[in-house]
């Protein structure tokens, strides 16, 4: 996983997968590269093949941190598996989904 910081916006690249063994310390690490000044966490899911329920549950982690600062959680380019997962759960009316 990487961060990079652009304005308000901090960006996660490089997730491969997000389930059960890794969504606690995905979630612990972009908390902790969270500025004050980040209002928007945009996540790259262009690579990731696989989301399971934890990893869902450390997305809504995620989106409830931006919330408290008036601010979302972007979800970019999922992969057509990620995609239909979050259709399935309705996560797409929640995140917004942005195919570049």
């Amino acid at each position: 996983m990487k961060a990079q910081t652009n304005g308000e916006t901090l960006s996660i690249t490089g997730i491969k997968e997000l389930a059960a063994a890794n969504s606690n310390s995905f979630r612990d690490q972009v908390r902790a590269s969270l500025s004050e000044a980040h209002k928007i966490i945009e996540i790259d899911l262009s690579q990731t093949m696989f989301v399971d329920s934890c990893g869902l549950g450390a997305l809504i982690s995620l989106h409830k941190t931006t919330c408290s600062r008036n601010g979302m959680v972007r979800l970019v380019n999922p992969t057509p598996p990620v995609q239909q997962i979050l259709e399935l759960t309705r996560m797409h009316r929640i995140f917004e989904i942005v195919k570049r």
